[in-house]
């Protein structure tokens, strides 16, 4: 069985690229940190093109297409070669999308309701999104007890300072963040600080 999504880093770094030329460079420094799994967010023109590229000239990169919303984005992602797809939110419409692409996918839930909606149609990982906005460590340690079956991957607002609060949940796999690439970094292609940064977040399970 392929490992899981969430077990392949303990972050996934979610990448907002506005130079498409910067994605090779920049997902080679993730990976040679130690984070291959890359959500590359689909809020740029370019985004599809930084994935085309990752995924044909970084073979050891595990590159997926964030803040997908639609069913059409969906083909287009796993066109391009997007190996994971990531939603802040679902819609059966989305859901049934992404299920027919055959790559894993992590729908975005931040309620409990729409968790057990989830588990209902038999998916048990998910993102955890607005994290900090809606609730937490806090609120992911109270979903444990009675969810156990589901696991996430919580996003918005984690950074180094709370990073390892988050994976020190049961039902927390990994988490995703920008902080390993700092927007100066990238505007100065600065790819070795990157590299350190992504080492250090990646050292974070050990913790």
């Amino acid at each position: 069985m392929a490992p899981s999504l969430l077990d392949l880093a303990p972050v996934v770094p979610v990448v907002v690229i506005e130079d498409a030329s910067d994605a090779v460079p920049l997902a080679r420094a993730l990976v040679a940190g130690g984070l291959p799994a890359i959500e590359v967010t689909l809020r740029t023109p370019v985004a599809l093109d930084a994935i085309r590229a990752i995924a044909g000239e970084v073979p050891e990169a595990v590159v997926g297409a964030g803040t997908v919303l639609t069913p059409e984005q969906v083909k287009e992602s796993v066109a391009a070669g997007a190996r994971f797809l990531v939603s802040p939110g679902w819609t059966d419409v989305l859901l049934e999308a992404m299920r027919a692409s055959g790559v894993p996918f992590l729908p975005g839930v931040s309620t409990t309701s729409e968790v057990v909606a989830l588990l209902e149609r038999g998916v048990r990982e998910m993102k955890f999104f607005p994290a900090q906005a809606a609730g937490g460590t806090a609120y992911l340690r109270s979903l444990a007890g009675p969810l156990p079956q589901a696991r996430f991957c919580p996003t918005g607002g984690i950074g180094p300072a709370n990073a390892a609060e988050y994976l020190s949940l049961p039902n927390v796999g990994c988490v995703g963040g920008t902080w390993m690439i700092p927007d100066d970094a990238v505007a100065a292609r600065d790819w070795g600080r990157i590299e350190e940064l992504a080492r250090a977040a990646a050292g974070l399970r050990a913790l």
